[in-house]
């Protein structure tokens, strides 16, 4: 899919040191495949703790060529949640950035294989196979493993390709974007849509870590396509660095957006197509709230539809399964472009939600998480809602814990707008009875100052129940 950088003098990679073509982009990961091959001895996926960066992007193309795929992982977690992972590939080498040395020689000692320190590889001459075949690996990248163990998911190439020319077609991407995000290298926001946007032929621009400096230095660049999670939205939106002058298409997901929130940047960015895509590391796009979903919103007032995720991207066959009488079930799908399915085709989410009558697909929360209440099924994401609608309230999350009479109860976990000044519960808990079955009001609270998430901005609903600093009243 890279073919056509090959001889373009164009920019491929941007970042405030350097600057390469596509022709220097390849000569790079040519460089990086000689690398590999000298390095690993077995032609299987090769870990690595990296960071969106030139390098890290080379040896990612790189490692394609050689049958070496890169697999990078999470550098934020410990070696004891990593472990699991580089055991599971069977990899004899380990590469690291060199800020994860620390952390590499841990894993490196646990794991019986060489640490190898990576930088920006040298320029080769040698030849790349840019026409890979269809079920050649070209990376792999893990689960987010919020419900256990990550699992490795192989990125081959004929899924990988219909996936960017989907992505293409709802993003707008083309030879003259600019694409930038913050997320993490290892997700498939990180280095699975700058795949995206180097098949398409856009220009990257790769972003370490987030920070407010980080984002407002995305103007430079000429950024045309960004994206990020609503947790950044809300600190770009409060710290009025929002807009940028030549973003067309900003793209958001990874959790679900607060309805003020979208509102908010709304009004923000009258002019940018606003995007919105749901999926998973083992298949995406699922859903799309379109550029024309949102200007539905602003023009036709479709307030409903500031809580939904869209519709089935193109190419995908969406249903809801095992739907109860409020027509909530689990989400499944069927699209080309997914990569690991069950052996019927259809990938089974694990998320659950419904339908409405034009197709557009409200999230309920994990299948794991619902609760049940003397026998009534209770979707946290419904009660989170409502209690974010609250102004006292910023942030809330809802997960059920053991009682005795009912079975299980319903907890709130609250991040309050101004801690100094905190509600009465029983305002909350009337606030909720207004707008939904008294079953499904908490009965117990929590004051927390911020919720678990990962590094992709997801809530870590677990922690909630174990961790002493969400748990305790």
């Amino acid at each position: 899919m890279l073919g056509w950088w090959r001889d373009r003098a164009e920019a491929a990679v941007i970042t405030t040191d350097l600057c390469w073509s596509g022709a220097e982009l390849l000569e790079r990961a040519a460089g990086a495949a000689r690398h590999l091959s000298a390095i690993a001895t077995d032609t299987r996926a090769v870990p690595a703790l990296l960071t969106s960066s030139p390098a890290a992007f080379a040896y990612v193309i790189g490692g394609a060529d050689c049958e070496r795929p890169i697999a990078p992982l999470g550098p934020r977690l410990t070696a004891h949640e990593l472990h699991p992972c580089i055991e599971n590939l069977g990899s004899d080498v380990l590469l690291v950035e060199p800020e994860f040395i620390p952390l590499g020689r841990q894993l490196a000692s646990s794991s019986d294989c060489e640490l190898v320190v990576v930088d920006i590889p040298p320029r080769s001459k040698d030849t790349l196979d840019l026409a890979p075949a269809a079920d050649d690996v070209a990376f792999v990248l893990h689960t987010s493993g919020t419900t256990g163990t990550p699992k490795p998911v192989a990125y081959r190439q004929a899924q990988l390709a219909q996936r960017t020319q989907v992505n293409v077609d709802l993003c707008s991407l083309g030879p003259r974007s600019v694409y930038a995000t913050a997320s993490p290298f290892h997700h498939i926001a990180g280095f699975g849509n700058y795949a995206v946007a180097l098949a398409a032929g856009a220009a990257s621009v790769p972003v370490s870590r987030f920070t407010v400096e980080a984002w407002k230095g995305l103007a430079a660049f000429g950024t045309t396509h960004a994206l990020t999670v609503p947790t950044v939205l809300d600190m770009l939106l409060d710290e009025g660095v929002l807009a940028l002058p030549d973003l067309r298409v900003l793209q958001y997901g990874a959790s679900p957006i607060h309805p003020v929130t979208l509102r908010r940047v709304l009004d923000a960015l009258p002019d940018v197509d606003l995007v919105n895509i749901f999926g998973q590391t083992e298949g995406s796009p699922i859903t799309c709230l379109t550029a024309q979903d949102h200007r539905r919103i602003v023009i036709d007032g479709r307030d409903d539809l500031l809580e939904s995720v869209g519709r089935a991207a193109l190419g995908v066959e969406l249903r809801i399964e095992g739907a109860d009488a409020s027509g909530v079930g689990e989400v499944v799908g069927r699209a080309p472009h997914f990569f690991r399915p069950d052996p019927d085709g259809w990938l089974r989410t694990g998320d659950m939600g419904r339908l409405d009558d034009e197709g557009h697909l409200f999230l309920s929360g994990r299948r794991g998480d619902k609760i049940i209440r003397g026998g009534e099924n209770i979707y946290p994401v419904e009660v989170e809602q409502v209690l974010e609608h609250h102004p006292d309230v910023r942030e809330a999350a809802v997960v059920g814990v053991p009682d005795r009479r009912w079975g299980e109860i319903v907890r709130a976990v609250v991040v309050l707008e101004d801690p100094t000044q905190p509600p009465e519960f029983d305002d909350l808990q009337a606030h909720v009875r207004a707008q939904l079955a008294g079953f499904k009001v908490p009965a117990e609270w929590v004051v927390a100052d911020e919720l678990p998430r990962n590094a992709a901005g997801k809530l870590l609903r677990r922690r909630l129940l174990v961790d002493p600093q969400w748990a305790n009243q």
